[in-house]
């Protein structure tokens, strides 16, 4: 390990001084450039990890993330700490990364209060805007929590620091558990990290932000199966919209919350509140099911759904979608449904909701009935064990997520899951009555 006061020989201009933290990944140090005076910081590697027999794979693991990091951050992201250059001391890989002067969230709240709910929905979408760019380099941060954030002095930019590099390798060495407060519980398992890992964490820390508390973590809720208390009930003033979205990202299971930064960050308030563009491929007017939906009125709204795609397809007279039809339903005209639907019910209604859940339960094109009907009981079209009829259906914004829409457009022949072969948004089928 390093010590305060060691002048480097890879790198004589530092001068190591003091260790200013440490996890169960690796360890950091604040360090000086003798000739320059200015202060870097320096992460290694934790020390148990040098005895442990992954350590050879985890120095891989840690040199190619940083020089991913390096690539990303070369440009200067003002939201991702720098990296500035790598070498090895006595065969320890150090990593050195600017020193960002300012002061952790963690402790701004601890001194100063919570924030107003435009400061903290700002502070986090800068991080999670710098996120969504390293999971498209297939890195997972792993422990984006308010003491892991700098607001910059003088600034109103935070920086994301301290990234647990190389935390895929699987190790008894490595302490999975990070900080459980703001921790997903599949982070204590030896599994892939996934994005999902990091949308639970920020929604934790915007949790915190906004109520100066914490979750009840992730690990109690599932091994005792408490219950989560809401934002709301802690600080009224949170708007519903904002409350929704931290439930969302803190949903007990990966499968539950969205699925990248972009899905979650589009649940906050004053994100994505412009109108819907109603495009349609076909020239169908889609001004009536904005309003019902704007208006809250679920099930004229539904009926309207129905009426449309039906129009769209020229399928009026037939009064049911086939596969074939449903294969080549235009796609800007089913995105602008799914939008309308995502929109007004603040993410809780819409095929590209539906689509996610059922997808959450390894469902494909290809008809499972287990699968079917896991993905009917979440939804809310089963009861009991058996499938509800149309009429039985709820029409509230207080029903399942994914409830709606609920239209029977299909033929009974086409009962299982069809999705459009030419977008990315999903197309499940309502269940008909048979």
């Amino acid at each position: 390990m390093l010590q305060p006061g060691q002048y480097l020989k890879q790198r004589p201009h530092f001068v190591v001084e003091a260790e200013i933290g440490g996890g169960g990944f690796g360890v950091t140090f604040k360090a000086k450039h003798r000739d320059l005076n200015f202060p870097v910081v320096i992460k290694t590697p934790n020390s148990r990890l040098q005895k442990d027999a992954n350590y050879p794979k985890y120095v891989k693991g840690f040199r190619k993330e940083g020089r991913i990091l390096a690539e990303i951050t070369q440009n200067h992201h003002p939201n991702i700490v720098r990296i500035i250059d790598f070498f090895e001391e006595d065969n320890l890989p150090c990593l050195v990364m600017d020193f960002v002067k300012g002061e952790n969230l963690y402790n701004l709240i601890q001194e100063k209060g919570i924030l107003s709910e435009k400061v903290a929905i700002d502070y986090i979408t800068q991080i999670a805007q710098a996120l969504s760019i390293c999971h498209q380099q297939g890195i997972i941060h792993r422990d984006a929590h308010p003491g892991n954030m700098i607001l910059r002095a003088n600034s109103n930019t935070v920086v994301l620091i301290d990234f647990g590099l190389a935390g895929n390798v699987n190790s008894q060495s490595i302490n999975q558990n990070g900080n459980l407060a703001f921790a997903p519980w599949e982070q204590m398992l030896e599994t892939e990290k996934l994005p999902t890992l990091d949308i639970y964490t920020l929604a934790a820390s915007l949790f915190y932000l906004v109520t100066g508390d914490t979750p009840i973590s992730s690990l109690a809720r599932k091994m005792t199966n408490r219950a989560l208390i809401e934002p709301k009930e802690l600080t009224s003033r949170i708007s519903e919209k904002l409350n929704y979205a931290i439930i969302k990202g803190l949903e007990l299971e990966p499968q539950n919350r969205p699925q990248t930064m972009q899905e979650w960050v589009s649940l906050f308030p004053g994100v994505g509140d412009d109108e819907v563009e109603l495009k349609s491929d076909v020239g169908m007017d889609y001004r009536k099911l904005r309003d019902l939906l704007k208006a809250g009125r679920w099930k004229e709204a539904d009926k309207e759904t129905e009426r449309v795609m039906l129009a769209v397809a020229n399928r009026e007279k037939e009064g049911w979608l086939d596969v074939e039809h449903i294969d080549n339903f235009p796609c800007a005209d089913l995105r602008t449904i799914d939008q309308l639907w995502v929109k007004y019910s603040n993410g809780k209604f819409g095929f590209s909701v539906q689509k996610r859940i059922y997808q959450g339960y390894g469902g494909t094109r290809e008809y499972n009935e287990e699968i079917w009907r896991q993905f009917g009981d979440t939804v809310g079209w089963r009861e009991g064990g058996s499938w509800l009829y149309y009429s039985d259906v709820t029409y509230d914004i207080k029903a399942p997520e994914g409830h709606l829409p609920n239209t029977p457009l299909l033929n009974s022949r086409c009962y299982g899951v069809v999705f459009m072969n030419c977008f990315v948004w999903g197309c499940l089928p309502s269940r008909r009555d048979l």
